[in-house]
């Protein structure tokens, strides 16, 4: 099964992201997005191919999180059960 996933923006509301810090936040993202969707069940939408247009994330714990490799895990995880799934 082929999984393509395009993320056009990702809204980090409140969270003390510096600008400097993209970079390696949106690899930490695309690394544990790909680890969870390689390793883990998906949802009955992306089980029967359907597109999903936009995904509402679960939540962010900033104390779990203080650099963007831990932030970048947390937000894979959102988006991950946006996709209908559990990590």
């Amino acid at each position: 099964m082929n999984i393509n996933v395009h993320i056009e923006r990702l809204v980090l509301e409140g969270l003390p992201v510096e600008q400097r810090q993209g970079a390696h936040l949106q690899a930490a993202v695309e690394l544990e997005l790909t680890r969870l969707l390689a390793e883990g069940s998906l949802g009955s939408q992306l089980s029967s191919g359907d597109k999903l247009a936009s995904v509402k994330g679960g939540s962010v714990q900033l104390a779990e999180c203080a650099n963007p490799k831990g932030l970048g895990r947390q937000i894979a995880g959102a988006v991950y059960e946006g996709f209908g799934a559990k990590p």
